[in-house]
């Protein structure tokens, strides 16, 4: 789930509303009971998946587009070799500022299908040419087509075939069949992303993330059903789903969410304010937002998961943790809220826990 940029961040594509009545009522009804019916899933071979330490690279639009994706600090105009130059920095920014070793980046069908797929392709060759672990995820459209389904399943699959074409064999890269499928049922979704994994029966398993279903808000259904066995799972969960909520409150509510199924989750969007001089290293508890991330960094890493930041870089996003520094050819990155950066190096098994 995004949010837009400026001093109202919590009303993303008209989802606010909508938000809060998925995540009422999946946690009243649908999750109530899932988490027992987990279990029969099969879980991945992994143990956890704390290999996953990352941040999302996002769009100054917030990925939802009908037209060519431009993350911060790229252009569309340029060639490959510029294109791959700049995310060579960005990338090597996020190391050495955060730790990370993980980037989720968004395709469409028109980024992928014309020209730029060429340039766009530079981003993700030098990610995994750093040893990145890269995860590709289709984002829908804006406007009308920002409805939680598929925009157009005559482009989504040819989009899909030049990308598995070319990644498939690129152990750094996985895929993600859609960002937050919410339009489809529980049911609906789990067909379409077992469709997606016969279609590419050799693409391993190990390198796919299957989305929670609604806004990625709850895995436990995904997890249960025995025709995505052996893939990875991965969960938004974000602190404006509630005006507030006390630090237990928001462990249980990612819990549940997350049933028995930690061994197979990767939280790949979760996000607060980190321009607004919060100070997420010491216990508030007052304030939702703190109570928020100090919760759900302390149960990623008790839970041993992995998780990816949203947003790691995006342009005037007030969530985003690193903001463009240096010049246009040759950019760099610096930290928007140490305090932020700490959560995330605990969450990823280093650092310190919070102070009393």
């Amino acid at each position: 789930m995004r949010k837009t940029s400026g001093p109202s961040p919590r009303t993303p594509r008209l989802r606010a509303a909508l938000v809060a009545v998925a995540v009422a009522a999946v946690t009243g009804a649908t999750l109530a009971g899932s988490p027992a019916s987990a279990s029969s899933s099969g879980a991945a071979p992994a143990t956890d998946t704390t290999q996953f330490k990352g941040v999302n690279w996002a769009d100054p639009r917030d990925n939802f587009a009908d037209d060519l994706l431009q993350l911060s600090g790229l252009s569309t105009t340029d060639t490959y070799r510029q294109t791959y130059a700049k995310a060579t920095r960005i990338i090597a920014a996020f190391r050495a500022n955060l730790g990370a070793n993980t980037v989720r980046l968004p395709i469409n069908p028109y980024t992928v299908d014309g020209a730029y797929w060429k340039s766009y392709r530079g981003v993700i060759d030098a990610a995994s040419d750093q040893g990145f672990k890269v995860i590709v995820s289709y984002w829908e459209g804006t406007g009308a087509r920002k409805d939680g389904y598929i925009d157009d399943t005559a482009t989504y699959w040819p989009m899909w075939d030049t990308v598995v074409k070319a990644y498939k064999n690129d152990k750094h890269v996985y895929f993600e069949p859609m960002n937050e499928p919410h339009g489809y049922t529980d049911t609906e979704w789990a067909d379409i992303a077992a469709k997606w994994l016969s279609t590419y029966a050799k693409v391993p398993r190990n390198r796919v993330f299957v989305s929670g279903a609604g806004y990625n808000d709850h895995v436990t259904s995904v997890c249960a059903d025995p025709r995505l066995k052996g893939t990875y799972l991965s969960l938004h969960h974000y602190g404006f789903w509630k005006d507030y909520a006390t630090y237990d409150q928001w462990v249980a509510d990612l819990k549940v969410r997350i049933g028995d199924c930690a061994n197979r989750t990767v939280a790949d969007e979760f996000g607060a304010p980190m321009t607004t001089g919060l100070n997420y290293d010491v216990k508030t508890p007052d304030d939702n937002f703190v109570n928020y991330v100090q919760a759900v960094t302390d149960t990623f890493r008790e839970l041993k998961m992995g998780s990816v930041y949203w947003p790691g870089l995006r342009t005037d996003d007030t969530y985003s943790i690193q903001t463009l520094t240096g010049t246009t050819a040759r950019p760099w990155l610096a930290t928007t809220n140490q305090s932020g950066a700490d959560r995330l190096a605990w969450a990823w098994g280093r650092g310190k826990p919070v102070k009393g």
